[in-house]
C-alpha cells in the first residue's frame, strides 16, 4: 500500500460542557399505546431552567417529546423526537431539537412508575441525546453550527440533560 492509498485520519472529537438543562414535564408522560410502529408516548414541556458556562436562562412552556419505544430482552429501548424553545437571560430565543436513545431495564422502569420511590441512580439506565439549535440571535449565532450530545437523567420534575458541545 502506498502513502497515496491511505485515507487521511480525521481529527478526533472534542467536547466541552455547554449547559445543564432541567425540563419540567407537567402531567407526566401520556401513553398513547402500541401501534404497528411501536409504543408511542407524549410528554409536554411546561418550563425549566438552563444553567451553564455559556448559556443561562429558562425553558419556555410548549415544547415536548414524542418518544417511541420497543423491547430488547428485559429492557425497554426508546427513541426521542423532542423540541423546545429556550429564552436566555439576555432575552434571546433558541429553538432546540433533539433525538436520542434510551435503554431502561424493566426493574428500573417499575421504579420510575412509583412516585413514592426515591430517584433512580442514572448509572442503572441509558439516556443519550444529540441536539441541534436554531436562533436569530447574534450573541448565540454560533449555536447554528453546533452539534451537542447529552446525557440524561429522569427526575421528579421531568428530565435533566447535561449537554456537551462537540468540536
Amino acid at each position: 500500500m502506498t502513502q497515496q492509498d491511505k485515507a487521511p485520519v480525521p481529527a478526533g472529537l472534542e467536547s466541552r460542557h455547554l449547559c445543564t438543562v432541567e425540563f419540567d414535564v407537567g402531567g407526566g408522560i401520556i401513553a398513547i399505546g402500541a401501534s404497528p410502529f411501536g409504543e408511542q408516548r407524549v410528554g409536554y414541556v411546561t418550563g425549566g431552567r438552563i444553567l451553564g458556562p455559556r448559556i443561562t436562562g429558562e425553558v419556555l412552556p410548549g415544547g415536548g417529546n414524542w418518544p417511541r419505544s420497543g423491547r430488547i430482552g428485559d429492557a425497554a429501548v426508546g427513541t426521542f423526537d423532542a423540541r423546545a424553545v429556550w429564552k436566555t437571560d439576555e432575552g434571546d430565543l433558541i429553538y432546540l431539537t433533539y433525538t436520542g436513545r434510551s435503554l431502561i431495564p424493566d426493574d428500573v422502569r417499575a421504579l420510575f412508575a412509583d412516585p413514592g420511590k426515591p430517584p433512580v441512580d442514572p448509572s442503572r439506565y441509558y439516556l443519550r441525546i444529540a441536539a441541534v439549535f436554531e436562533t436569530a440571535s447574534e450573541t448565540y449565532g454560533w449555536l447554528n453550527g453546533t452539534l451537542a450530545v447529552g446525557v440524561g437523567e429522569v427526575t421528579g420534575f421531568g428530565v435533566r440533560h447535561v449537554f456537551y458541545e462537540i468540536g
